[in-house]
């Protein structure tokens, strides 16, 4: 079968205006073989530097751009990372998984790929087939996943078929895989320590229902720090969905025992701003409250929200990074990240507690 060559079409003075640029006319305009314009594309380490610069000013003036198609055909990858986005609750904001997307997407088109988003309800029947789905019909490379969690069958099925892909966060039924995961606990330690510092010593913590992977992570750091201050935790843990409402009658139970609130969330953190005014208490000044995720909310609030504060950018950085070595080499020894989160202090949480 006669293989064609891989076109672009272009409107640059260099080019027939509308016409196919192939590597023939590149080759052409640089004074090199088809087979050095080709190199140049797939393989530039093994060109002399003066040889690349030529080529890659041809194809600049010609204003080539490979088919992606014929070169997925070619090199048997469709530079294509696959990401399953999950529906959103109606009123729920997500910055979190946003701010990762768009650090992601960043990343991985520095490393010639592209992200492929699509549909795909977790904990469903045919999550699976969701999966094969896009390995059959659009030959992706890999895929990331996010909001995992214990009892995750996405990791073990993609591992199990052969397929590479980076977890954001630990938290399936088995450790199977590559991941990347901020480090929670130590975040709501920090929170803590920040709190004692400024002499706290009833400190609650706000969190999600028991069984959340990332929850219980947050909380497990609140009570270890509490415990390395030798400071009490009893009927200072209160649960509520990630939900401002619901957060605000949740920590009602505990207003009036504690002086400051460590929260899992910045969405309970506000909930937590509720239940305080509602009980005639001022946020900052009578009760300090610090939240997690740092949303662009939390220096908008009066008074401005103390969080913790995930490295996003480095998330999908390191989620890049360990997918395109688990690409390319599919044998390779696991790779996994834990991130630590950094504590931003503003109003909520500045002021002085003298007991």
């Amino acid at each position: 079968m006669e293989r064609r060559p891989l076109v672009a079409r272009t409107t640059s003075a260099g080019g027939r205006k509308g016409g196919p640029v192939t590597l023939a006319l590149v080759a052409q305009r640089a004074g090199v073989s088809t087979q050095t314009v080709s190199n140049a594309l797939n393989s530039p380490e093994l060109l002399a530097p003066g040889t690349l610069k030529r080529v890659r000013e041809a194809l600049d003036e010609l204003d080539y751009r490979p088919h992606q198609a014929a070169r997925s055909l070619r090199t048997r990858s469709s530079r294509l990372i696959g990401y399953g986005v999950q529906p959103t609750p109606p009123g729920l904001s997500t910055p979190v998984t946003d701010h990762f997307l768009h650090a992601l997407s960043d990343s991985a088109d520095r490393a010639g790929y592209r992200i492929l988003l699509f549909a795909a309800p977790l904990g469903t029947a045919d999550e699976a087939e969701r999966y094969d789905e896009l390995l059959r019909e659009h030959s992706v490379d890999g895929f990331v996943l996010s909001n995992t969690y214990r009892g995750d069958k996405r990791p073990g099925w993609l591992h199990k078929n052969g397929v590479p892909f980076i977890a954001f966060g630990r938290w399936s039924a088995r450790d199977t895989g590559d991941w990347v995961d901020v480090d929670g606990a130590h975040g709501t330690a920090a929170a803590v320590d920040h709190l004692v510092a400024a002499g706290h010593r009833k400190i609650a913590f706000l969190g999600w229902p028991r069984g959340s992977g990332v929850g219980d992570d947050r909380a497990g750091g609140w009570r270890e720090a509490m415990r390395q201050h030798d400071l009490p935790v009893r009927d200072l843990r209160v649960s509520s969905l990630d939900d401002v409402d619901a957060a605000r009658e949740a920590v009602a139970r505990v207003v009036g025992r504690a002086t400051a609130v460590v929260a899992a969330s910045d969405t309970l953190a506000l909930g937590c701003y509720r239940a305080l005014r509602d009980a005639g208490l001022s946020p900052g000044r009578d009760v300090a409250v610090v939240g997690f995720d740092d949303s662009p909310a939390a220096g908008l609030l009066s008074p401005s929200l103390s969080s913790v504060r995930q490295p996003l950018d480095e998330v999908g950085r390191a989620c890049t990074r360990i997918l395109m070595a688990r690409i390319k080499d599919p044998a390779a020894d696991p790779g996994r990240v834990l991130l630590a989160p950094e504590l931003i202090v503003r109003e909520s949480s500045s002021a002085e507690h003298r007991p």
